[in-house]
């Protein structure tokens, strides 16, 4: 039997389509909720910080691309940090705490009361964000968990999860970068009522 790209490709549409109907049907109430709570950190003086690995680091550094930047509309540059952006203070860190503080040594420097810790990850289970968020209650921060399948220990530790119940780590960083994008417009929105 040959491969056949183009039923690959509608497969991989289909899949998609279908993870995104999945997630509107069950995670809207929590998209909300996470707007809100970085609406009400960025509106007060407070900042987003968010984290993540690997393809979770990139949606982490596109979210706050988007708050500090612009999403869909001039506006205010609102304050959110990437805590992996900074390849010297990730691999600082790693070098001399190991890999599971990179994220929360950088809490314990930025962090502080009614700022959001948003932490990513698709299995629910990386050791450095489960860890960040901890030290991120410890400090007084709302946190939010954006993650898939069952949601893990992270799913659990935090204030507000998002969760996008698929197994497959592709369909669900999908459907994550259209929640973060759903999320961007409900805070521009916030800001002008």
């Amino acid at each position: 039997m040959s491969f056949d790209p183009a039923a690959a490709l509608q497969a991989i549409f289909d899949d998609t389509t279908a993870a995104h109907r999945r997630f509107a049907g069950q995670g809207l109430e929590s998209v909300a909720a996470a707007a809100a709570a970085m609406s009400r950190a960025v509106t007060t003086g407070r900042k987003v910080l968010a984290f993540g690995n690997g393809g979770s680091a990139s949606d982490a550094e596109h979210l706050v691309a988007e708050l500090v930047g612009r999403f869909e509309g001039e506006r205010q540059a609102l304050a959110g940090v990437a805590l992996t952006a900074n390849s010297s203070v990730v691999t600082a860190i790693a070098n001399d705490y190991g890999y599971e503080q990179v994220f929360t040594r950088q809490i314990e420097a930025l962090g502080r009361e009614g700022d959001v810790a948003f932490g990513i990850s698709t299995s629910g289970r990386s050791p450095n964000v489960l860890a960040a968020l901890a030290a991120a209650k410890a400090r007084g921060m709302t946190t939010i968990a954006l993650t898939g399948r069952d949601g893990g220990p992270i799913g659990a530790q935090a204030d507000i999860h998002v969760n996008v119940a698929e197994a497959s780590t592709p369909r669900v960083q999908e459907v994550h970068r259209t929640a973060i994008h759903a999320m961007c417009t409900l805070v521009e929105q916030s800001l002008k009522s």
